[in-house]
């Protein structure tokens, strides 16, 4: 029987009407898998062994059939059991879902996840690949495809690039749902001081990206498996008045069928994505650049599944099913 962990955020945490994570799991316990969960505070090194603390982890009733957005869920819709302290080599896949922010302990957690990596366990994603990846720089390796920015904690070079290019974007390479995230039109009064703000007095570097004005018609997610894109994406638009169409940040989600130049970039990233060990990918792309390539927790797997019956989780298992096998 093949034996799947899954690292995560606190379950009780979950947002039952559209946690990604929830799609796998459900599609790992369908399959006859056994299931175990932990959290990074479960992570040990012990007698020269990546170990976790964890948990037997099983979905109840409907909730393991359907993951329908609008699914009512009265009563217990997990069930936990303590297996004890377990080498993470023991298991066959990992999933690594743990949520950003990507700080040192997420780094510590790739370095132990990186043990079992290398005595033959799957990981996914491959935990040096996370931590070599930044989600917002990686994107800067596809030149064709990205909006013209800098990267820099220079208030001077980022005046001038705001200078030639009128409306931009700056915003933090560690944030995430659109945090830190600011538009500055031109002229702008607070153009220092959000620079001082988001580089910490020069200290930081931050990106300045062109504003790219499609946003209005979202910033889509396409997702990839093992370097091939789903067939649909979503368009995350944003609320009225805001510029940031994350769904965090109040936007809300339209399914689309991917463009050629959706595809076009799909296919860039997905060569890449693939011989780095990136199995689960999402890409997040305004008009006809690509903004950011998320590796580390790819969301919007349910938003999709539930406007078009496409099981994205069943497909990514599958994937995993097909490397174990």
């Amino acid at each position: 029987m093949i034996r799947a962990a899954f690292l995560t955020d606190p379950v009780t945490d979950f947002d039952l009407t559209k946690d990604s994570t929830l799609s796998l799991l459900r599609a790992a316990q369908r399959r006859g898998w056994q299931v175990f969960q932990f959290e990074q505070q479960h992570l040990s090194l012990r007698r020269g062994k990546a170990v976790a603390s964890a948990f037997a982890f099983e979905l109840l009733g409907r909730f393991a059939e359907t993951l329908a957005a609008q699914d009512a869920l009265p009563g217990p819709w997990f069930r936990v059991q303590d297996a004890g302290e377990v080498e993470l080599s023991s298991f066959d896949v990992v999933f690594m879902r743990k949520d950003p922010p990507f700080n040192m302990q997420y780094i510590y957690s790739t370095y132990l996840l990186e043990r079992a990596s290398n005595m033959g366990t799957l990981v996914v994603n491959r935990p040096d690949s996370l931590r070599d990846c930044n989600e917002k720089l990686f994107a800067t390796e596809f030149e064709s495809c990205y909006p013209p920015l800098v990267v820099t904690q220079s208030a001077a070079v980022i005046r001038e690039f705001s200078a030639d290019h009128g409306d931009v974007i700056l915003k933090q390479l560690d944030g995430m749902g659109g945090t830190g995230v600011f538009l500055v039109r031109q002229g702008d009064p607070n153009l220092s001081v959000m620079i001082e703000m988001l580089t910490e007095n020069g200290q930081v570097p931050i990106m300045a990206q062109d504003y790219i004005p499609e946003i209005r018609q979202g910033d889509k997610r396409i997702l990839l498996i093992d370097g091939e894109p789903a067939p649909y994406a979503l368009a995350r638009i944003p609320a009225e008045g805001e510029t940031r169409g994350n769904l965090a940040a109040g936007g809300h989600g339209e399914v689309r069928e991917l463009t050629e130049r959706d595809e076009w970039i799909a296919r860039q990233v997905g060569l890449i994505a693939k011989e780095r060990g990136l199995v689960f990918v999402g890409l997040d792309v305004i008009g006809d650049h690509l903004t950011e390539i998320n590796v580390t927790c790819p969301t919007c797997v349910r938003q999709i599944e539930a406007q078009t019956g496409v099981d994205l989780g069943e497909r990514l298992i599958d994937h995993v099913a097909a490397r174990l096998a």
